[in-house]
């Protein structure tokens, strides 16, 4: 069938795959440094527990049969070995079957990740990134020309993360409709870039302009996807413009990196590279990508009404599998930003004025001279969620406690989740605590006469002096 295939968009393929080959490979990266200390056998959500309690048929995954601390880097690390397989190129030197089950595989390692991560997996690019690696599966090398239905579904995805985004934000807060939310949003946002600083301090007019472009972007580019060339490319390169100015901004994982590879294949490059010819596309390849249309399609309904109803939901999976999935972002914004800034003592009595150390987290504020540093597409768990906990203890009820009592033992596998732990490996805090601060970007004047990049200000205790023995058979919870 000769409308089956899209011979033009050979190099939006290629670009898409190796884009969402480095986000996999950045992904299983992430999983195998840090999951012992946050769902390891001794993490602080650990997997045997979760999976006990939780059936398969709710979160299928491999670790539901077997789990080890050994097994899990082992699956982690084959997935950072498959995705380098796929960003080197390999899947284009198999048969059209074997870049297929290539692409499968991935997808299946990672899937069995998010399913036991539970909190610390509870973010909507990780669906994001699982949807889009299932259609990735379908979508062929150089055996055969992209298939336009696959295309489709993928523009489908990139639809639902940008309409999605932005009706959240039209419904939601009402700084989006005033089109004042860059007044507060880069210096609010849950992990600050190196630039974020500089962000903040652009004049308000153009914060405002922003806003405005902002919706634009997500509210009417998006139709244009489904418009003939060149309209649909040019939408698409815009959205990859707009992505790639959110990566100066902030970091935000490879949320922005994997929304890039989808606009990527959205764009036809044939004006560049001219014609490419392409083998026809076999008859069982055409009967697997009608049928896993006719699926999709089958389970976009819940997703497309979500996008109409009243109370929209978001970053939200209706499957187990996350096939199609509710997307969005910062529906509200904070117009302060709040830090838990947690701290040990040596003393054997927790006074006031002891002398308290504070422990430094890799990516989110502590010090207020340490200038915020890059680190997206890598994702830090700990530090994004310190930022929820930090806008309500609810957040922090299920692993704060087991934090602090890691914190109080010197777990090696935990402090090397932190920048800087402030006692030796053999001399662990007799306590920790936790402070609530109120935190600013400093002006240009604070900036040169202090060298601080933020300005911060004690709101509360967080958590008071806990020691081991408190933590014996309860971890402790923060003071709401």
């Amino acid at each position: 069938m000769e409308w089956f295939t899209a011979p033009d968009y050979w190099l939006a393929r290629l670009l898409f795959q190796r884009t969402l080959a480095a986000v996999y490979l950045t992904a299983f990266l992430g999983a195998a440094l840090q999951f012992r200390a946050l769902i390891g056998e001794r993490g602080m959500l650990p997997v045997p527990r979760y999976v006990a309690r939780t059936p398969a048929r709710r979160a299928p995954s491999v670790f539901q049969l077997h789990y080890s601390d050994r097994f899990f880097a082992l699956w982690a690390w084959a997935g950072c070995a498959v995705a380098a397989a796929l960003l080197a190129g390999v899947d284009g030197l198999l048969p059209l079957w074997g870049a297929m089950l290539l692409w499968a595989v991935p997808w299946v390692l990672y899937l069995s990740i998010v399913n036991v991560g539970q909190t610390w997996y509870g973010f909507g690019w990780e669906s994001l990134l699982l949807e889009t690696g299932f259609l990735a599966v379908f979508l062929g090398n150089d055996e055969v020309a992209p298939p336009v239905l696959v295309l489709f579904l993928l523009r489908w995805v990139l639809f639902r993360v940008e309409f999605g985004a932005g009706l959240i934000k039209m419904r939601g807060d009402t700084c989006w409709r005033k089109l004042t939310c860059l007044y507060y949003h880069h210096e609010t946002q849950p992990m600050p870039g190196p630039l974020s600083w500089f962000f903040h301090r652009l004049p308000k007019p153009l914060h405002r302009a922003e806003v405005a472009a902002n919706h634009v972007t997500q509210l009417v580019v998006p139709l244009l996807l489904f418009t003939p060339q060149p309209i649909a490319s040019g939408a698409a390169a815009l959205m990859v413009l707009t992505q790639l100015w959110l990566v100066l901004s902030g970091n935000f994982s490879w949320l922005n990196w994997t929304t890039i590879a989808l606009a990527l294949s959205a764009i036809d490059f044939s004006p560049l590279t001219g014609a490419h010819s392409l083998p026809e596309a076999p008859l069982w390849y055409e009967i697997v990508v009608l049928a896993v249309t006719a699926l999709v399609v089958t389970l976009s309904y819940r997703p497309a009404r979500n996008l109409v109803a009243r109370r929209q939901l978001m970053n939200y999976s209706f499957d187990p599998l996350h096939l199609v999935n509710a997307y969005g972002a910062f529906g509200s914004i904070s117009r302060i930003r709040q830090e838990i800034v947690v701290e040990g003592t040596a003393d054997p009595v927790a006074r006031e004025d002891g002398d308290w150390r504070p422990y430094e987290f890799k990516g989110k504020p502590g010090d207020v001279r340490r200038w915020p540093r890059q680190f997206a597409p890598y994702h830090l768990r700990l530090d994004w969620m310190m930022w929820f906990a930090a806008l309500s203890p609810a957040y922090a009820r299920s692993w704060f406690g087991p934090l602090v009592e890691r914190l109080l033992e010197n777990d090696q596998d935990t402090l090397r989740l932190l920048h800087r732990s402030p006692f030796p490996p053999d001399a662990p805090p007799v306590y920790v605590r936790a402070r609530l601060f109120r935190y600013r970007f400093t002006t240009w004047r604070e900036l040169r006469a202090t060298g601080a990049c933020w300005e911060r200000t004690y709101v509360r205790d967080f958590l008071p002096p806990t020691r081991l023995e408190s933590t014996a058979h309860r971890g402790p919870s923060p003071r709401p």
